[in-house]
């Protein structure tokens, strides 16, 4: 199912939820809404239920405009954050609850059910209730039960939260291979910015009811087009640095205080042509302790990840977030000369924050 999103605006009184967003979603495609609190991806996911009416755009499904349809018209398929199981009932019945109020036979009941159960793998499970279960194995329930209607569209609000690391590891494979398997148009609401990149085809960064950018996973973390996708896509984060970028022996610089960076044109357009101050990115994979580098700093703090550590390194009042090989041990105090990798720097305009490598 195509989604159509065109300049939707959703309102709470004087407060934007979401203010004139367009989004065209393929048939098939998997999209991630990605942000921090607040940003507007949850007002837009049950904007897209039917659960919020607009306030202004339109929503279509297919050749269909939708802003006036029920929910329960829209056949969609939701999953969330709580699983929303109900407590008295039998996982079958669980799963078999669509069913029911689509007044389904209940022989193809059955037959739905347990097919839906053996493909989220807790066919063995359809006797049991909710409070029985780990919390992976509800969600799985929560899933089936999403799935066994045979929706056009699947919605997800940030429906892995309550799980621990390792299990969201797992059903984040899981989940993503179901979606390619059935070729169900899906959304996928969430602020885990790991989640988005390792799932979806295509991301929809969202900040303040705006959208920043909607793009594919190594779009946005190679060639971010706005300072806040470039800080928000990517952990550890992108660093940022005020900089001068001024000529020099036919080349240019960028200067902050005494940290001088030579620029070349591997960015593509050099920023030197913006002229004055600008803001610099570079990611901590980018920035490496060498014997001789281009700057001079001391480590403030050294945080073990197991097979690297995370560096946090001071330049005068300037602070790097830096990545480095564990059997260094690179210890608090320690001076050392960091390496830049300036092919792989960032530039943003300090008034607009948007890119002067990645033009919209």
């Amino acid at each position: 199912m195509e989604i159509r999103i065109d300049n939707l605006t959703k309102k709470f009184g004087d407060v934007v939820g979401v203010e004139d967003l367009t989004l065209h979603i393929d048939d098939g495609e998997f999209v991630a809404f990605l942000g921090p609190s607040g940003c507007g991806k949850t007002t837009t996911l049950l904007t897209l239920a039917g659960i919020y009416k607009p306030t202004d755009g339109l929503i279509r499904f297919g050749d269909r405009v939708v802003n006036t349809v029920q929910p329960k018209d829209r056949n969609i398929g939701m999953v969330f954050q709580s699983y929303a199981l109900y407590p008295h009932m039998t996982i079958f019945q669980n799963i078999a609850y669509p069913l029911k109020l689509k007044k389904t036979p209940k022989n193809v009941q059955n037959e739905q059910v347990r097919q839906v159960a053996n493909v989220m793998g807790i066919g063995e499970l359809l006797d049991r209730r909710p409070g029985q279960l780990s919390g992976g194995q509800q969600q799985r329930v929560a899933l089936g039960r999403a799935l066994v209607k045979e929706p056009d569209v699947l919605l997800f609000d940030e429906p892995l939260s309550n799980l621990d690391a390792r299990l969201r590891l797992t059903m984040r494979g899981e989940i993503k291979h179901l979606q390619k398997n059935l070729g169900i148009t899906s959304i996928y609401v969430t602020h885990d910015q790991v989640e988005a990149m390792t799932m979806a085809d295509r991301i929809a960064v969202m900040n303040r009811g705006h959208l920043q950018a909607f793009d594919a996973p190594d779009e946005l973390y190679d060639r971010p087009k706005t300072r806040f996708v470039a800080g928000f896509v990517g952990n550890p984060p992108m660093n940022f640095l005020d900089v001068e970028v001024s000529p020099s022996n036919g080349h240019f610089l960028a200067q902050a205080d005494s940290i001088q960076l030579p620029l070349g044109a591997e960015r593509g357009a050099p920023p030197a042509g913006h002229g004055g101050p600008v803001v610099m990115g570079i990611r901590p994979e980018d920035i490496q302790i060498v014997d001789e580098g281009d700057v001079t700093g001391e480590i403030f703090v050294v945080e073990p990840l197991g097979r690297e550590d995370l560096i946090d390194a001071r330049v005068g009042p300037h602070g790097f977030i830096l990545l480095a090989d564990t059997e260094k041990q690179h210890r608090a105090g320690e001076r050392v000369s960091l390496k830049f990798d300036m092919t792989q720097a960032q530039f943003f305009d300090p008034q607009t924050e948007r890119s002067l490598l990645w033009r919209q």
